[in-house]
């Protein structure tokens, strides 16, 4: 099952010619989520990887910079003729956010629901699921998301089911079953369960326990840097994190990968990597329309892949 992480907007609350304001789609399998909505979203999407029927967006709080290209976009699905229900959850709040400005969208004709989560509510697809918990920024709810697979079942051993004697057939769809065959037990030959992949988006805050808990051992970390650490004393004040804290985050949650985003329009983005990097080793800066790729743990790490140079480790 494919899973990835398209970086549509990378800036903080002022875009700049290189970056938009923010979204993220996650893509896994024939599903495409929108994190967050910024000014200029869908047009981001439509020169980049194309405008997908997202089954869901998620807003990490309600400042205009994360949720201000949703009223088009919404009404840019409708005038495709889309029939897929889309719904937008976000903190406590979302509900009146979006009524307060349905004069601007109307009464779309396709399904579409608008509902305020709790922290700690997870939104259940069919093995997996989006769980907020609570960040520590302005105003009055902002949550960070946690995407998190259900654990796998070991591999089946079929090599050494047959040299125990089992033939290739219907036998080995009965061992993986759960069920023993000619003297052999499902535990001699699957192997022990496969934990499921873990990606965690900081939205917009300040550091906070709570996000320190969410993202141990998370294969993907993305946080915002929107800071360097000459400017904490700023950072401190709008509740906003430095490279070099985020980075301190992602190496005590021993994550397999830390990605910063919402960059001030002050920084190209080397200095933020630089500063991340002397702390976390394993940090990237994404610019617009890059992805990162999420493999299974046995079949590899995270990477970066760049719009315009394709893979790459830095």
């Amino acid at each position: 099952m494919d899973l990835s992480l398209f970086f549509a907007g990378t800036a903080g609350s002022v875009p700049s010619a290189r970056r938009g304001l923010p979204a993220l789609l996650l893509r896994r399998g024939g599903d495409s989520i929108l994190f967050d909505c910024g000014e200029g979203t869908q047009r981001q999407l439509t020169r980049s990887v194309g405008l997908p029927d997202v089954s869901h967006v998620f807003l990490t709080h309600f400042h205009a910079d994360h949720w201000l290209g949703l009223p088009g976009m919404l009404k840019s699905f409708e005038l495709r003729d889309r029939d897929r229900p889309l719904i937008v959850l976000g903190p406590p709040g979302t509900v009146r956010l979006l009524e307060a400005v349905r004069f601007v969208y109307g009464r779309l004709k396709y399904p579409f629901e608008i509902r305020d989560l709790d922290p700690g509510e997870a939104v259940v697809f069919d093995d997996w699921h989006i769980a907020p918990f609570p960040v520590a920024h302005r105003g009055p709810s902002a949550f960070g998301y946690a995407i998190v697979e259900e654990t796998r079942r070991g591999r089946f051993d079929a090599e050494l089911a047959t040299s125990l004697g089992v033939p290739f057939g219907p036998d080995f769809g009965r061992l993986e079953r759960g069920e023993t065959v000619n003297g052999v037990t499902p535990e001699q030959v699957i192997g022990p369960d496969r934990e499921g992949r873990k990606v965690v988006l900081s939205g917009d805050t300040a550091p906070c326990e709570a996000l320190r808990v969410a993202a141990q051992r998370a294969d993907v970390l993305v946080h915002e840097a929107t800071f360097a650490e000459e400017e904490a004393d700023r950072a401190a004040q709008t509740r906003h994190t430095t490279a070099r804290q985020a980075a301190e985050i992602a190496r005590d949650a021993d994550v397999g990968l830390l990605a910063l985003t919402h960059l001030s329009a002050r920084y190209a983005g080397g200095e933020i990597r630089d500063e991340a990097r002397a702390v976390f080793e394993r940090t990237v800066v994404p610019r617009d329309f890059d992805c990162i790729e999420v493999p299974y743990a046995e079949k590899g790490s995270p990477e970066l892949v760049r719009w315009d140079s394709g893979r790459v480790s830095a």
